[in-house]
């Protein structure tokens, strides 16, 4: 690949916007972020109405264009999933299987595998979001498929040799030790769909656990005598949260209260996305149920929500407008912080020489225009 340079409105450095300068770009990285007069001569330029940010990351992708991972573990699928969110500026995703059997798991696993090696780009690992919740708080998923983390369970799910793996599970279902042996084979463990106490909470942290699933959503809610998951959450300095922001999940005024306690750094913008986004149907079956996308709500019949019909840009947006924060800070966390999360920071997440050119073009309303996966753009789906 050869050099080019993108000359845009402004650009979204680690230091904050800057105008009147160039992203250069070679081989796949930025090379360098330098004053526009300093641009190097001989590289062809292209000039850019619109901010350039880097691209987001979504740890939490059950599906899109019209495809649900558990339904479709295979790299096919996954490449649906992904050309379906890149539009919407992601350039980095975790296919995400909801509560299943083993097998699919492994296929799951195998798939994610073969996605990496083959160069589908995006892919970045798997989110295996259950088996091993809680029935009381099981949401949307197929409560039948719910297992106990055992010895194979966890030689399992560390078994993919490409990309990380995301694990979602109910800390008090999950026998001592287990957390552990997941933390020390390189898993990044959260809590999800869980009806921990708060001691049960901190004895998973203590084993590793880092983080939690869709905050506030399928758990008990922060009490007076009682702080739960989301008071272990909130508490935690070093503990991060994903949040759906699409205003149906999470009221605005408890997404700020979570910003206030915790600081944007650790929180990770995701979508929780199903096959609806990207696609013109808006019915869908999961673990056999129907969904229907209402109001912009992934709900089934009995009005139990399912996933989300949200995007990255849409969450970048939403981020702005319900938490008050600036477009600098809800692009970062779509972006720097789940690379953080992922252990992804050297090499991708913010612009700055060295990194990936994951990069997301975006208009004076937040809407994507472009972008590029590895300084490759995405003209051939437009």
């Amino acid at each position: 690949m050869s050099a080019f340079a993108l000359h845009p409105s402004r650009v979204l450095t680690p230091d904050g916007f800057r105008e009147d300068c160039c992203v250069v770009v070679d081989d796949g990285l930025v090379v360098d972020v330098l004053p526009s007069r300093e641009c190097p001569h001989g590289v062809p330029r292209r000039a850019l109405d619109g901010e350039l940010v880097p691209g987001f990351i979504d740890l939490q992708v059950n599906g899109g264009g019209g495809i649900l991972f558990n339904d479709h573990p295979t790299v096919a699928g996954i490449a649906a999933i992904g050309e379906a969110h890149r539009r919407f500026g992601t350039t980095g995703f975790l296919p995400t299987l909801i509560s299943d059997d083993l097998e699919v798991v492994r296929r799951a696993i195998e798939a994610v595998d073969a996605a990496i090696a083959q160069g589908i780009p995006g892919v970045l690992g798997i989110h295996i979001e259950g088996p091993f919740l809680n029935p009381s708080r099981k949401g949307a998923h197929d409560a039948s498929k719910f297992k106990v983390l055992g010895a194979e369970a966890i030689d399992l799910l560390s078994s993919l040799h490409r990309g990380r793996t995301l694990v979602t599970l109910a800390p008090e279902a999950a026998p001592p030790g287990s957390i552990r042996a997941l933390v020390e084979r390189g898993i990044v463990v959260s809590a999800g769909h869980t009806a921990a106490s708060y001691d049960e909470i901190q004895l998973a942290i203590a084993e590793g656990l880092s983080g939690f699933t869709h905050l506030f959503n399928a758990m008990p809610q922060l009490g007076s005598r009682e702080p739960g998951p989301v008071g272990a959450a909130l508490e935690s300095r070093a503990a991060w949260c994903g949040l759906i922001a699409d205003g149906h999940h999470v009221h605005p005024a408890t997404l700020r209260i979570a910003l206030a306690a915790k600081g944007a750094q650790r929180l990770a913008l995701v979508t929780d996305a199903m096959p609806s986004v990207g696609s013109d149907d808006k019915e869908f079956e999961l673990a056999g149920q129907r969904v229907f996308v209402d109001g912009g709500r992934c709900v089934t019949a009995d009005g139990t929500l399912a996933g989300s019909h949200l995007t990255m840009a849409e969450a970048v947006r939403n981020a702005e407008r319900l938490m008050g924060v600036d477009a600098a800070t809800a692009v970062r966390m779509a972006s720097k912080v789940p690379a953080d999360i992922l252990g992804l920071s050297h090499e991708r997440g913010a612009i700055r020489s060295g990194l990936r050119a994951d990069l997301v073009l975006l208009d004076a309303e937040r809407n994507v225009v472009e972008t590029w996966i590895g300084g490759s753009d995405d003209s051939s789906m437009r």
